[in-house]
């Protein structure tokens, strides 16, 4: 007895001691991430002002990145590449100027920068990588940059300021890798949102990011369904497509949204006798609500319609508790009829239509339907 208590104690102390080590060790990642993202904005910075100095033209500039990119590079070994020291020079040049960090911190940089030659910015850009950043900058900076410089490369890629703004708040938000950012971005869900928001609403966007506060905030149009590997020309049933979706649940949650909790798979309730199933249930922690998926990929029907309003019927009445939400339901199809929609269901109602695709879409003509839809 006494040695399964033991056993149970030490099981109990190992627990936390490996809590305090990963959640050290994601600690210790993230300021290594933060220090190089610093790092890579002060040599920008020193690029930038010595190019300010006088020396204007592009010739000029480029030859200063190649004596820079070899030097650096014999010193200090990878990361010094000429391509990666003109994203450096970018990411000052972008980001000083979106947030005024140059008016707002220049006396806290760890270094100012006069008129020189390249041998003072190469001395310069060698102290910046051999001595810590100042605290003051440190600390104000790291409000500012808290993705890797990964994905900074890449959100400099967006020429929209918005669109960029939108994808870094999420990204922040929701610990995307950079492989979910491209994803996201290759999904168009930016524009996705934008087409299912008014003026208002796509505007906090890119000061807010996704806020859901409401059942619309989370509609996409359409939901992009690429990552289950359904052939899209290759005949397939609504049981398998609910197949791939359970297989890849983590991808679909993604896709779904913030606050997403997946519950159950053909979710069985009874009434009168007769046997009902619910193709997909989830719980939005964030709207307190439950979210009940129907899968069609036929043509939407006004008995599709009435089926998930008797589905959302029972769960408001026999499921849910008097301090949830009411419950919304979610017919994702392969065509969706707005005009059906409307006259079938009563105004106000929980229950939405949404197309779905199994590929990515074109993200120039999402951008060409939110430029006619903002007119």
């Amino acid at each position: 007895m006494k040695n399964r208590q033991v056993t149970m104690e030490i099981g109990s102390l190992l627990g936390k001691i490996r809590s305090l080590v990963i959640a050290s060790r994601k600690a210790v990642a993230r300021n290594i991430d933060t220090i190089q993202v610093l790092t890579n904005f002060g040599i920008g910075r020193v690029i930038v002002e010595h190019e300010q100095a006088g020396k204007r033209r592009a010739e000029y500039g480029q030859k200063v990145l190649h004596e820079l990119s070899a030097r650096l590079s014999k010193e200090f070994g990878r990361g010094f590449s000429e391509d990666n020291l003109s994203h450096m020079r970018k990411f000052y040049i972008t980001y000083s100027k979106e947030r005024q960090i140059s008016q707002t911190l220049s006396a806290k940089l760890p270094f100012q920068v006069k008129r020189r030659a390249v041998t003072d910015v190469l001395n310069k850009s060698e102290t910046l990588s051999r001595k810590s950043v100042t605290p003051g900058y440190a600390q104000a900076m790291h409000a500012k940059f808290t993705l890797s410089w990964s994905h900074y490369v890449f959100l400099m890629s967006i020429n929209n300021q918005a669109e960029r703004n939108f994808y870094e708040i999420e990204a922040k938000e929701q610990n995307w890798p950079l492989r979910e950012l491209k994803r996201q971005f290759n999904s168009g869900l930016y524009e996705r949102l934008s087409l299912s928001r008014d003026k208002k609403e796509v505007k906090k966007l890119s000061k807010k990011g996704q806020i859901i506060e409401k059942p619309e905030d989370m509609l996409k149009s359409p939901y992009v369904l690429e990552f289950l590997g359904l052939d899209e020309r290759a005949a397939y049933s609504e049981s398998d497509l609910e197949s791939a979706i359970i297989d890849k649940i983590e991808q679909f949650l993604l896709e779904l949204g913030k606050g997403f909790l997946f519950e159950a798979r053909q979710k069985r309730f009874t009434f009168d006798e007769d046997h009902f199933y619910v193709d997909l249930v989830f719980y939005n922690r964030l709207l307190h609500c439950y979210v009940l998926i129907d899968l069609k990929i036929g043509k939407l029907t006004h008995q599709t319609l009435g089926q998930m309003q008797m589905y959302v019927n029972y769960f408001d009445r026999y499921v849910k508790r008097p301090d949830e939400n009411p419950s919304i339901g979610i017919i994702l199809c392969r065509k969706k009829n707005d005009a059906l929609v409307k006259i079938t269901l009563p105004k106000g109602n929980n229950i939405h239509a949404s197309e779905y695709q199994l590929y990515l879409p074109s993200k120039e003509e999402l951008k060409r339907k939110l430029i006619e839809w903002s007119r």
